[in-house]
């Protein structure tokens, strides 16, 4: 027997050696399988999906598939817009519905080239809806299918689809007076992603109005083009003027507005809509400025406005999109983290607690689909382990949840309309993404996507391994750890530390990376590692919430109990350890070089925020408060105030026009650090938005970086 595991230990390890390595040009030359958006048709039957620019359809009974169109062919026959006067700082979180199911279930809407079409099923032809120079934005059909409303600048406008007349509803949009139109911190941080709804007898239209007068200019400047290009964009820092947001209801033949009167508009987020199932009014979810109070409002249309439900936080109210009306109106699904875990409750509409659905020390992530009918409500959570997403179902009344993914690791679901079916996305560290047709028990009907394997035989793919450790106090960290390429025991290997550790994220999770940097550096000799702190995600609000109004120290804390731990297993160098990170891991790695010098020898800072002040006020205000109610705790999360501190080796990396973190941080720190007569390198990016567009170029920065720091 000792023979032969030798032989089969030779085995494996002439395979591994057979595969390549994971080399920077392997990030680049390999590109995963896009994901899979499906649209569910209104009877469940079947839905249509975009693949490598074509739409295609899927019969759930036929288990097949057909080509229905070219997305580029219809862009191309679309008129081109005209460029915007300057450029539009539009937000990645909006949301637009580019292809929509009319209620017949036989004519889709699409959206392509920044005009509409109408796409008919069974003749597999296309019809121009709109031909203009003018985008057509975020369309929406209504309920009846009889009509269509979409922006077109700052207003909002409907179409008579058979007539294909339009009407403008609105007319006294602006650059800062955006009707249906979002502004840029709304969606990034409330998740919000459009501003306008269809009433469900398609007889109005609810939509807010932003006034961004108030919201200062930041000065983003093009600097590539001759002359420079001035690019204002609208961006409210903590304790600045935020939008002034209103909610109107208008005829969908066009009249006046009446603006619903939800009290202050300045100190106050609307930060969901829903109309009630019969359209006799409109709810809406509001919190305060800080976010630690929230209501759920029901206008009544002409009536009054009274509040259903309010909860109140001792840090902050997380808003997710798990509401759903119930009973024709008559009852509603609540989410609520009010005993430190988000889980679900059932209301009567006049805000009665009717049944408690879930509990217990895990979370519901999201609702997957309700079935009244059957008496179910599916959801993704936690509940198996913080490192994974499976689906459950539970009675409306309660009861003991039902599971009904199987397979370990990560699952995301899209439910058709009558739950009948749902797509099961799923991978684990040890398999790549698949997508399988299921039916409402969990049941296998058709694989769809198997899972693809040809990087792991192409690419010598190294184990990530999940582990444990215990902080000071006792709490359960979880951390994810991949030794480098040829590991020997005995020997000591340089570190590099990955971070993020901010709130709504969450990095160690039983899922597939594949190809990643982090790949790239373990071939490359070094350990990788990282930890998800307190304050991250996944472990419940009260685990998230040890971050209130002092961002950055109980992160560090934990951040050192998992570097101990690290040490500890005997392999990496205490003196040769690095760390990275982006945004919130960009403030992260800054935080930490200052205020524990000496734990790293190097670092890189991509997109850092400096100083809470420089950032949004949605975000920021959440967990800091108001800059004038706590000076000291945003003195003490800045990296700023302690250059003087730094002892590693420091990479600072930033896009210049970053709309999300501004440059601005970057610039302040690279200043903090010349007064302080301190060595650091930078690299400054002439691109817009907030992520790494030339990632090729900045890994190899990166590597090279950590290959003369630490080895």
């Amino acid at each position: 027997m000792f023979a032969f595991l030798i032989v089969l230990a030779s085995l494996s390890a002439t395979a591994a050696a057979q595969k390549k390595p994971v080399t920077l040009e392997a990030l680049t030359a390999v590109r995963p399988a896009a994901p899979l958006s499906p649209v569910w048709a209104p009877d469940g039957k079947q839905f249509v999906f975009a693949e490598e620019g074509r739409l295609w359809l899927y019969d759930v009974a036929g288990r097949s598939r057909r080509e229905l169109v070219s997305l580029a062919a219809l862009a191309a026959a679309a008129v081109k817009p005209q460029e915007a006067a300057q450029y539009p700082w539009e937000n990645r979180g909006v949301r637009e519905q580019n292809v929509q199911w009319f209620p017949s279930g036989r004519e889709l809407l699409i959206r392509a080239g920044g005009d509409l079409f109408l796409f008919r099923l069974g003749a597999g032809g296309w019809t121009p809806l709109t031909a203009t120079a003018v985008d057509e934005r975020d369309p929406k059909l209504s309920p009846d299918g009889r009509r269509v409303s979409f922006r077109r600048g700052h207003d909002l406008w409907v179409m008579e689809i058979g007539s294909r007349s339009e009407t403008r509803l609105t007319h006294d949009g602006s650059e800062t007076l955006r009707n249906a139109e979002l502004d840029w911190v709304y969606p990034e941080e409330l998740g919000l992603g459009t501003a306008h709804w269809w009433s469900p007898d398609s007889r109005r239209i609810a939509y807010l109005q932003f006034d961004v007068s108030r919201q200062p200019l930041y000065p983003q400047v093009d600097l590539l083009p001759l002359p420079a290009r001035y690019e204002p964009q609208r961006y409210p820092k903590a304790g600045e003027p935020n939008a002034e947001v209103r909610l109107g209801l208008i005829a969908a033949t066009g009249g006046p507005t009446e603006w619903l009167d939800l009290g202050e508009t300045r100190e106050r987020l609307l930060a969901r809509v829903h109309w009630l199932p019969d359209a006799s009014g409109i709810a809406v979810q509001r919190l305060n400025r800080v976010q630690n109070r929230q209501e759920l409002l029901v206008a009544e249309i002409g009536g009054q406005v009274r509040v259903l439900l309010e909860e109140c936080d001792p840090y902050w109210i997380n808003v997710r999109d798990n509401f759903r009306w119930l009973k024709g109106g008559k009852e509603f699904l609540w989410w609520s983290e009010r005993d430190g875990w988000g889980h679900l409750y059932r209301y009567s509409r006049e805000g009665k607690l009717l049944a408690r659905l879930t509990r217990g020390e895990w979370e519901v992530t999201e609702v997957a689909g309700v079935d009244e009918k059957a008496g179910y409500v599916y959801y993704l959570s936690t509940q198996a382990s913080p490192l994974e997403r499976q689906l459950y179902r539970v009675g409306l009344d309660g009861g003991p949840p039902v599971r009904i993914t199987g397979a370990a690791g990560t699952h995301s679901v899209s439910m058709s309309p009558t739950t009948e079916y749902f797509l099961d996305t799923h991978s684990s560290l040890r398999q790549p993404p698949s997508i399988a047709l299921r039916d409402s028990a969990g049941k296998e009907i058709v694989v769809l996507r198997p899972p693809d394997q040809r990087i792991a035989e192409e690419y010598e793919i190294l184990p990530t391994e999940i582990v444990e450790v215990r902080a000071a106090d006792g709490a359960l960290l979880y951390a994810r750890l991949i030794r480098p390429a040829g590991f020997e025991a005995g020997r000591k290997y340089p570190a590099v530390v990955a971070i993020y550790g901010g709130p709504h994220a969450q990095a160690v999770r039983n899922a597939w990376s594949g190809l990643s940097f982090d790949q790239v550096l373990a071939h490359r000799g070094f350990v990788v590692w990282q930890l998800d702190n307190r304050g991250s995600a996944g472990r419940g609000h009260l685990w998230e919430a040890a971050i209130h109004r002092n961002l950055g120290a109980r992160e560090l804390e934990d951040q050192k109990d998992g570097l101990r731990h690290l040490i500890g297993l005997g392999f990496v160098d205490a003196k040769r350890i690095g760390i990275y990170g982006w945004s919130y891991g960009g403030f992260m790695t800054l935080y930490c070089l200052v205020n524990a010098p000496g734990l790293f020898r190097a670092g890189v800072a991509g997109a850092p925020v400096t100083d809470w002040r420089n950032y949004d006020t949605i975000y920021t205000e959440r967990y800091m408060g108001l800059p004038g109610e706590n000076p000291e705790g945003y003195r003490r999360s800045s990296p700023v105030h302690r250059a003087d501190a730094l002892q590693a080796e420091l990479l600072l990396v930033h896009n210049l026009e970053d709309d999300n973190v501004l440059v601005q941080n970057t610039i302040q720190m690279a200043a903090a650090l010349q007064r302080a007569g301190k060595r650091f390198s930078m690299m400054l990016y002439p691109a817009k938005g907030h992520g790494a567009q030339n990632r090729r170029h900045l890994n190899a920065l990166m590597l090279d970086f950590f290959e003369r720091a630490l080895k």
